[in-house]
């Protein structure tokens, strides 16, 4: 396996080469994650030289909010993963949906288009917006393959929420769902999710919701209660939202649980939508976080991923927008925590997200995750 990194600033260009320079065999696989105004323009540049350079590799990718390659986070860029896998095949697949109602088939779909007995590993890039990610992942789970188990990010817009995209080969547009599935005996994928938030106030139950969008908590308006939490931030929502992010709790005396972020909001209806479900019977509390836990809690995910470095790796990072948010000019220190945890002989590349994908426990084959640092580490066994 060999694998290289590429950014693309519309200022210098391609760094450190160009696509068409890259050697070490041919390319397989191109993973790439750009600014939404690079995807969004009518002729996407870098895209275009990524595609012209290496038109046999199966190229994916989505929009951003904000872009990872190595030890750098950027906006307003491209960063790129090419990979050539020595004994893996890569497949990949793509479907459209027009709202979240469309989630579960999108699955579904996926599942079936990639399943075959020798796959091994799903990699998931999805809108951001326009896709319900629970119900996308559930789906996932119960038509892949058993013990088959998928990665991935949903899509960013920077804090702006407003359009997202996501591609596969020269199909890229709002509404897809993009999944490469990993075939072979040869390839091994290690993986890692974790966040570093804190709950705090009190647990309350969800008592009004449909889907992803949360009616009432106790009994009373959510985004008034919301509001009331967030006080003079309140006037920053939704991007507000992603500094305060739910905690799901299956009970009351529960511990621990998946995070939601919020999406939008609708003064209407008092209403909080949020990038997957959020169930009725459960609780939730707020979190909040500080710069030294999230970058503590990414190198806790880098510790779940890791694998004995016999030969070359490929890390995909993708880390919530939130958490850019939160650490601010300190965010290349959770980068820089998760590579030093994963130790030498990693070539990476990611993006900040509006949701990440990853196992949960050992049960689980994908979940939705939000507010968490997700990566996915790539190499073939020797």
């Amino acid at each position: 396996m060999h694998a290289t990194s590429l950014s693309w600033s519309p200022q210098t260009g391609w760094s450190p080469s160009r696509p068409t320079e890259i050697t070490g065999g041919k390319v397989d696989l191109i993973l790439y994650f750009g600014a939404s105004e690079l995807l969004q323009a009518s002729d996407p540049v870098p895209v275009r030289e990524l595609r012209t350079a290496h038109p046999e590799a199966v190229c994916a990718g989505c929009s951003t909010a904000g872009e990872i390659r190595d030890n750098s986070v950027n906006d307003g860029t491209l960063s790129a993963l090419l990979i050539h896998f020595d004994r893996t095949t890569v497949r990949g697949a793509c479907v459209h949906v027009t709202s979240p109602d469309d989630s579960e088939e999108a699955g579904t779909l996926l599942g079936r288009q990639l399943a075959a007995p020798d796959l091994r590993h799903v990699f998931v890039l999805s809108d951001g917006l326009l896709v319900n990610g629970s119900r996308l992942t559930a789906s996932l789970r119960a038509h892949l393959p058993p013990g088959v188990h998928a990665t991935g990010g949903l899509a960013g817009d920077g804090p702006r929420f407003r359009h997202t995209v996501a591609g596969l080969d020269d199909n890229l547009g709002p509404g897809h769902v993009v999944a490469v599935g990993f075939y072979g005996d040869a390839i091994r994928v290690s993986y890692g999710s974790a966040g570093g938030w804190e709950p705090f106030g009190p647990k309350r139950l969800i008592t009004r919701a449909a889907g992803n969008v949360l009616y009432e908590l106790d009994d009373q308006p959510a985004l008034a209660l919301y509001k009331r939490y967030l006080g003079e931030r309140a006037a920053g929502l939704p991007a507000a939202g992603l500094l305060f992010p739910l905690q799901l709790l299956h009970e009351a005396d529960a511990d621990a649980g998946l995070v939601r972020t919020i999406l939008a909001v609708d003064e209407q209806t008092q209403s909080l939508t949020f990038a997957g479900d959020i169930p009725v019977g459960h609780f939730c509390r707020l979190m909040k976080a500080g710069s030294d836990t999230l970058v503590e809690g990414a190198g806790h995910a880098a510790g779940q991923a890791l694998m004995p470095p016999d030969g070359p790796r490929a890390a995909v990072l993708i880390s919530c927008v939130g958490r850019k948010l939160v650490l601010g000019q300190r965010v290349e220190e959770e980068i820089e925590a998760v590579l030093a945890r994963l130790g030498t002989g990693i070539c990476a590349a990611g993006f900040y997200s509006y949701g990440e994908i990853s196992p949960a426990g050992l049960t689980h084959g994908c979940e939705l995750h939000n507010q968490t640092m997700t990566l996915t580490v790539f190499d073939e066994a020797s």
